[in-house]
């Protein structure tokens, strides 16, 4: 009985195709307190873009609590927020043009949600990158780990 039933499921998503596709976005939540509830961020191999989805699920607005996600390589983190702190508040805390930023979320305030979609053809495959919350004092733990497969 549990192999029949094994294998019909096995059979049923086979032939919808869902077990096989990569995934190729995620979602990510920050509240009010100063986390995102995932510290690590895998990207399959397959996925030519890749969306991260923010949700601020606390309730405190942006110009106390206010979050984003910010992707760079691993070694222009640090120097990229320190460029956000002068950039401002009415800039998002982001240095505007910057090279170094992959890709980013608008600032949110509680309630609010923004995704960003990016060419991980910018990602070279085993190399580490960081993202982080760029809103003033949040660099130290609001950051993770991304990877390209």
């Amino acid at each position: 009985m549990k192999s029949t039933f094994f294998a019909a499921a096995l059979f049923a998503l086979g032939s919808s195709g869902a077990w096989a596709a990569d995934v190729c976005s995620t979602q990510i939540e920050a509240g009010d307190q100063m986390t995102y509830s995932r510290a690590s961020i895998q990207i399959p191999a397959s996925c030519k873009t890749f969306t991260v989805e923010l949700v601020h699920s606390g309730s405190l607005p942006k110009n106390v609590m206010g979050h984003n996600w910010v992707l760079t390589r691993s070694t222009d983190a640090a120097a990229v927020d320190a460029a956000g702190m002068n950039a401002g508040e009415a800039k998002g805390y982001l240095p505007e043009g910057d090279e170094r930023i992959i890709a980013h979320t608008r600032m949110l305030g509680g309630g609010e949600k923004d995704s960003v979609s990016f060419d991980t053809g910018a990602l070279e495959a085993g190399k580490e990158y960081t993202f982080f919350c760029s809103f003033p004092g949040h660099f130290g733990s609001m950051r993770g780990v991304l990877q390209r497969g």
